[in-house]
Order: C-alpha cells, then sequence, then structure tokens
C-alpha cells in the first residue's frame, strides 16, 4: 500500500521560507518522477515542482528561483524548499508520482 504522508506547512509571512517534506512508503521514490502539486482556492490543481528519476528538476515558471525540488532516495522523502514567499503561494501542497496522494499539507503566506 502507497503512502504519502507530506508536512512542513503552516503559516509565514511574506518572503520567508518552509521546507516541505513528503514521507514515502510502499514505493521506491528513486524510480518514480515525484511532483509536488498545490491547489488554491477556487483554482484548479497545478504542478510546481517534480524531479525525474535520473534527478533532473522542473519549475512552473511562477516558482523558479525561489523553490527547490529533492529528494533523499536512503529516507525515501521528497522535499520542497520554498524561500522568497508571496501570498499567492498560499495553497494547500501535495506530493504525487502521478498515481498516488497525501492528505496535503497547508501553507499560508499573509503578514
Amino acid at each position: 500500500q502507497v503512502q504519502l504522508v507530506e508536512s512542513g506547512g503552516g503559516l509565514v509571512q511574506p518572503g520567508g521560507s518552509l521546507r516541505l517534506s513528503c514521507a514515502a512508503s510502499g514505493i521506491t521514490v528513486s524510480i518514480y518522477a515525484m511532483g509536488w502539486y498545490r491547489q488554491a482556492p477556487g483554482k484548479k490543481r497545478e504542478l510546481v515542482a517534480i524531479i525525474s528519476s535520473g534527478g533532473s528538476t522542473n519549475y512552473a515558471d511562477s516558482v523558479k528561483g525561489r523553490f527547490t525540488i529533492s529528494r533523499d532516495n536512503a529516507k525515501s522523502t521528497v522535499y520542497l524548499q520554498m524561500n522568497n514567499l508571496k501570498p499567492e503561494d498560499t495553497a494547500v501542497y501535495y506530493c504525487s508520482q502521478g498515481v498516488d496522494w497525501g492528505q496535503g499539507t497547508q501553507v499560508t503566506v499573509s503578514s
């Protein structure tokens, strides 16, 4: 059974940073392309960042230069380092390999 558990969200002021974690079990994260997605109220879920099995990364234009996705294969964990956060980054963040989804973690950027 695949489980993806996101954590690390919270309330942060604009310009602040957060590091999200996605702990995976039941799958080997190193052989999948793992992505971070987000969904803001009233909006569709969107892909924020993705890391391939080979380690290459891609980002949505809105987060390039501010977010960094990484993976620790030994810990079966995928991370999303988010810097210079903006109010428009407020959303529930999820990780997924495209099939299974966690419960998400709320990120709120507000002064």
